[in-house]
């Protein structure tokens, strides 16, 4: 059983081998200098190291919550009930402010299901996410995150839209939808191993070089494409990518999530050393402006900057972002055995 070092109540926690106490000190100051709050969960998935403050703190999501619906999407791929290429309508009336482009644009026009999530992903578009989500399904999300057996993630409503039917009692604390940090971390993680576990595995046809199947590789090849070029790059990606992306690609698939005093972004990096998850939040933030200092956003980057210095100091590497992460598959028979 790993151990557990630094267990300060609300200051950086490791667990490993070992104690990581210049890692565990420098998460603390950085923590202690944001005029705000700081939830984080970190994980090494080959080397089995952790770093984390107030992990099983529930926050408010903001768009990072959005990883749910992709992740319900893929599933209802694998298991026939959707395809990339299903039609999917904007109509008059369907457009929503605050983050994307579908809002700009003449109504109806006619998008795939691969459009809108790719728009939901990689400009966090709030429209397409509200299509994604009349498509998929609100319950059938939910459902999947239970299956998952996460307790305190939760998808309440659509965008910008009236809740539909009664709302559980902490919706308006938490508005579009709530998380811990070790729960979205969780998710991220899923696909980023691509543990789809659908209701009938045989159908998922042969298993590849990798140990995964090759339709399964196939989709998760499609949600990563989408995670990797992620716009908003002002947060975890901030000071780990300094080279030209364009041959490689990034090294870090993510999504982030802004509200007026929260900042989040949930990432796997493909560090030189292993691959990684991050999950980061800041919210109750001071500074609530919109602009690429917002000082949330340099939080975050700075935490992340501190945990890759210390598993991974030769940096992160584009070429090794695929499907599976080069690890062996972990069990998937049920959801919430596998997500431990």
């Amino acid at each position: 059983m790993p151990l557990i070092f630094g267990a300060v109540c609300g200051g950086a926690q490791t667990v490993g081998a070992a104690p990581e106490a210049s890692l565990t000190g420098r998460l603390d100051d950085i923590a202690r200098q944001h005029h705000g709050r700081v939830a984080l969960y970190a994980t090494q998935l080959n080397t089995g190291r952790v770093v984390a403050i107030d992990a099983d703190q529930v926050v408010q999501t903001a768009s990072v919550i959005k990883l749910t619906v992709l992740f319900e999407a893929m599933e209802q791929v694998r298991a026939g009930k959707a395809h990339w290429d299903d039609k999917v309508a904007l109509k008059p009336g369907d457009a929503v402010s605050g983050s994307g482009v579908l809002m700009f644009m003449d109504a109806p026009l006619e998008l795939t299901l691969k459009d809108v999530l790719t728009l939901m992903i990689v400009m966090s578009d709030n429209t397409a996410t509200n299509l994604a989500i009349d498509r998929i399904g609100l319950d059938a999300v939910n459902a999947r995150i239970a299956w998952m057996g996460l307790k305190d993630t939760h998808l309440y409503k659509k965008i910008g839209k009236p809740a539909e039917g009664p709302m559980p009692g902490d919706q308006a604390k938490f508005g579009l939808g709530k998380t811990t940090p070790r729960e979205m971390a969780r998710v991220m993680e899923r696909i980023g191993r691509c543990e789809l576990a659908g209701p009938d595995p045989v159908a998922a046809g042969p298993l590849s070089e990798t140990g995964l199947s090759e339709k399964d590789t196939a989709i998760c090849a499609v949600a990563m494409k989408m995670l990797r070029n992620q716009f908003y790059r002002d947060t975890i990606p901030r000071y780990l990518e300094k080279l030209d992306r364009t041959e490689s690609g990034s090294g870090t698939a993510s999504k982030t999530g802004s509200l007026n005093a929260v900042r989040a972004d949930v990432a796997i990096l493909a560090g030189k050393t292993g691959p990684m998850v991050f999950s980061i939040f800041t919210y109750e933030n001071k500074d609530t402006g919109w602009t690429a200092d917002n000082e949330g956003e340099v939080t975050i980057a700075k935490l992340a900057r501190a945990i890759v210095e210390a598993w991974s100091p030769a940096g992160i590497d584009g070429k090794t972002l695929a499907p599976g992460l080069g690890l062996a598959a972990a069990s998937t028979n049920g959801g919430a055995a596998a997500s431990k």
